[in-house]
């Protein structure tokens, strides 16, 4: 009726961008992205969710082993296409064919349930940590982190030094959770302190949108389909 395009968002798409917890997603996240292929490859987030502990466990015995694309359409069930491809250019960082399992799992774990955060790190933490204590050192938070938020790069040393008050060198999650029950803001002041919002997107913002997102939908940003995709590191 309006004679204008139709985008490849949906309304699961804005419960992801404007979803609350203690984490939210910048404007330049690739979760939105990796959402879009998750429905293309006709994957259910309700069907998802109740499978995400048999994909962690798999993700969890590689203990961060490499895996190729046949591996990788192995793991979720599906054929390797020209879909499955493009998400798995998102987790491969270096262009070496080869990603983390546990990085798609706690992509998906997000997208399946984008409100409970606590929920992906805890999950998270079960595949990262070491098998004694399930602890976990600063690199690894920061790729927790980075990949619940869909970014590049991220700095989480002063975070990082904040949980370990007894500064062993280690996190478990319940170091992690005890922080943020304390620190519901937590990301705010250690994660990005020199913004009070992300930036929009769009060129001009009359005000801060909730979530921080970006709430431009053309469809001449919605062409993820028709180029590329572009991978989390670039």
């Amino acid at each position: 009726a309006l004679g204008v395009s139709v985008t490849d968002y949906t309304f699961e798409d804005c419960q992801l961008a404007l979803a609350e917890g203690q984490l939210r997603l910048p404007a330049d996240t690739c979760l939105l992205e990796f959402a879009r292929l998750v429905r293309g490859l006709g994957l259910k987030p309700e069907k998802l969710e109740k499978d995400l502990d048999r994909y962690s466990e798999r993700a969890r015995m590689k203990g961060g082993e490499k895996i190729g694309i046949a591996e990788f359409a192995a793991s979720l069930e599906v054929p390797v296409s020209d879909l499955l491809e493009d998400m798995f250019s998102l987790f491969d960082e270096s262009g070496s064919g080869e990603v983390d399992l546990r990085e798609c799992v706690v992509a998906l774990s997000v997208v399946c349930r984008p409100a409970r955060t606590l929920d992906t790190i805890q999950l998270a933490f079960k595949m990262y940590g070491a098998q004694e204590d399930g602890s976990v050192g600063e690199g690894d938070l920061s790729c927790i982190l980075k990949t619940a938020l869909g970014v590049a790069e991220l700095t989480v040393t002063d975070l990082f030094r904040a949980i370990d008050q007894e500064e062993k060198g280690k996190i478990t999650f319940a170091d992690f959770h005890r922080f943020a029950e304390m620190y519901p803001a937590f990301a705010e002041e250690y994660l990005y302190p020199d913004q009070t919002h992300f930036e929009s997107c769009a060129e001009t913002s009359p005000a801060p949108i909730p979530n921080g997102f970006c709430a431009d939908f053309s469809p001449e940003n919605s062409d993820a389909g028709r180029k590329p995709v572009r991978k989390k590191l670039d």
